[in-house]
């Protein structure tokens, strides 16, 4: 049993089909896009939502979006 993070895959994927490029560089993940957009709010609202620090809760955030992602409709 792992405990691996679910991190979306690449936010914002640009990786050619051709298996020769399977160790491309693939970017920044879906969770850590998510988490610094949260984080961005976070800071621009200045309020205290949270007893942890903003990057941790950050981090909480994007998980429990990508895990809604996975509902279906």
């Amino acid at each position: 049993m792992t405990n691996q993070i679910n991190d979306g895959g690449p936010a914002f994927p640009n990786v050619p089909s051709d298996p020769q490029y399977s160790d491309w560089d693939r970017g920044m993940t879906l969770r850590d896009y998510f988490a610094a957009a949260i984080m961005q709010g976070l800071m621009a609202s200045q309020c205290e939502v949270t007893d942890d620090p903003y990057p941790i809760y950050a981090y909480k955030i994007a998980d429990a979006m990508i895990k809604a992602r996975e509902v279906k409709p």
